[in-house]
């Protein structure tokens, strides 16, 4: 058995649960400090829901980049354990596949960047720059004192970060055929259109919310936000929940709910987007209000030096040559973003991510961890 799958079993038999970390960090840290990295264990959130971070830096002897390996510890929980054909947290091997929960994600990214980390540093003890990681416990949940805290944290204290791999698992059929070089933005709202309560049979006395919205959400619904970019698919909007009305079926109702979404490029801003969509409300004359949500920006890494050395590194490993892509929801690569100029995510299959029975192809295994190592010597020799 390769060190690599020794750690990922080790990892997996921990249930790190959003936001128990379980010891996974402190595992990690104390290899990464076997292998001269300076680790910082930086706790956010209240007492209820603390997050584990862990920023760990090695630094070389020459000037450099630094590159980050980012992740998270953190996997959604199980579900019924009758359904899964073996224990979650029991890392189990069937028909070359290695099973347990957070073994596509992102368990196996997280490891493979450790063994890659301890690789690069024997074999290039004087290496340039700078190999850094940041691990969270709170990716899978609200996402509020993990990433961005620490993002936040770094910036303060004047940490330049200058390349970062997150090990989403972005592959699709194989390991290496698609690399997320960006990921759209992600803009909620909650419409609240206000009419006037009144009896069915009376509909001269009231007014029905529901019945003056309708064109304006048709409206929204058929209109064309922007055209996308050469990264990037067109913005899309989309209604996720709808509510009205008190439950009788002779009350006409006095508000009308709407939650929507927005996925959207860099082709379009959110001040465009919500001022488009106040247009068209007050176009309709309606009674309206919108509580706004920002989950992310966009962010985007054009071709340059660290999508060329993951490319190539893939390509040397798998003979695959990948695809970039922006598709997918977000991630914590948005909040990278804001201090990092180069971002991009790379990880194993995700075909069977947050499902029963996840796993990871145990051949995939070794050759990830190649890869991630191949950038290193690519960037920092």
């Amino acid at each position: 058995m390769t060190d690599t799958l020794r750690l990922i079993e080790d990892l997996i038999a921990r249930p790190s649960v959003t936001p128990d970390d379980r010891g996974c960090q402190a595992l990690i840290a104390a290899r990464l400090e076997a292998a001269g990295f300076h680790t910082e264990h930086l706790p956010f959130g209240p007492v209820e829901f603390r997050v584990s971070n862990l920023w760990a830096v090695r630094t070389g002897s020459s000037n450099g980049p630094t590159v980050v390996f980012a992740g998270h510890t953190d996997v959604v929980p199980a579900g019924p354990l009758s359904s899964w054909a073996s224990d979650p947290f029991v890392p189990s091997y069937r028909d070359g596949k290695l099973y347990g929960r957070g073994a596509a994600d992102m368990k196996t990214s997280v490891a493979a960047m450790v063994v890659a980390a301890e690789e690069f540093a024997r074999s290039h003890p004087h290496h340039a720059g700078r190999v850094a990681f940041l691990l969270t416990s709170d990716e899978e949940g609200p996402s509020v004192d993990g990433t961005v805290k620490v993002v936040q944290a770094l910036q303060a204290r004047g940490e330049a970060l200058d390349c970062c791999i997150v090990g989403e698992p972005t592959s699709v059929e194989s390991l290496g055929d698609m690399i997320k070089n960006g990921r759209r933005g992600s803009l909620s709202g909650r419409l609240t259109v206000k009419g006037i309560q009144g009896h069915v049979a009376y509909p001269q006395l009231a007014r029905n919310p529901v019945h003056e919205a309708v064109p304006a959400l048709a409206e929204l619904a058929a209109m064309a936000w922007d055209a996308g970019n050469e990264y990037f698919p067109p913005t899309t909007w989309q209604i996720s929940n709808l509510h009205a009305g008190t439950g009788a079926t002779n009350v006409i109702p006095g508000e009308l709910v709407v939650d929507f979404n927005f996925r959207f490029s860099t082709a379009s801003s959110p001040e465009s987007l919500k001022a488009r969509v106040a247009s068209v409300l007050d176009k309709h004359r309606l009674d309206w209000s919108v509580a706004w949500t920002l989950g992310g920006e966009p962010f985007l890494t054009p071709v340059g030096s660290l999508v060329s050395a993951l490319t190539d590194a893939i390509e040397v490993e798998t003979g695959v040559n990948t695809q970039l892509s922006t598709t997918g929801g977000t991630s914590d690569g948005r909040f990278i973003a804001k201090a990092c100029a180069q971002v991009v995510e790379f990880g194993p299959v995700n075909a069977t991510i947050h499902k029963v029975d996840e796993h990871v192809a145990v051949a995939a295994v070794e050759p990830l961890k190649n890869i991630y190592r191949r950038v290193l010597e690519s960037l920092l020799t």
